[in-house]
């Protein structure tokens, strides 16, 4: 009785120990961000970790020098929210939801208009979570992501 009173008190340690790592950043997440402001595309990259915090970092397609970074929090119940903030001074607070531990959605509001986004889906699979321009849809060029006309 006493001999698995201790085994299962050392397992009960090694994973508290695990669980205060994880908590730490040590296993974490990184996925595409696609963000649409006005007629402007941005795209970068969200990383999550198991404790429920992240970063992010997004860049203009039209004007790669227009760069937004952030954090966040997150629940698997409450979806999260965060804060960003851009190199031409623009801050903004926004919300998600979480579709899944990877993708979601969500909504920033600036001074200058809202942003929408989605994250952890493919160019194809993220449109519908986003408020596009009338008449551009999503294509990847080969290389980067872009706008472009329906026509095309």
């Amino acid at each position: 009785m006493c001999k698995i009173f201790f085994m299962v008190l050392a397992t009960s340690i090694g994973l508290a120990g695990s669980v205060s790592l994880a908590g730490a950043g040590l296993f974490s997440a990184t996925g595409i961000v696609i963000a649409i402001v006005a007629d402007d595309l941005f795209v970068g990259e969200a990383e999550g970790h198991l404790n429920g915090t992240g970063t992010l970092a997004i860049r203009s397609q039209k004007n790669p020098a227009h760069a937004c970074v952030g954090e966040f929090t997150s629940s698997a119940a409450k979806g999260g929210s965060g804060q960003l903030r851009c190199s031409d001074g623009t801050t903004a607070t926004f919300q998600f939801q979480r579709l899944s531990a990877f993708r979601g959605y969500g909504v920033a509001n600036f001074s200058r208009g809202t942003m929408n986004f989605a994250y952890g889906f493919s160019p194809d699979d993220a449109g519908p979570y986003l408020n596009l321009p009338t008449g551009k849809k999503l294509r990847h060029d080969g290389t980067s992501l872009v706008l472009v006309d329906l026509k095309e």
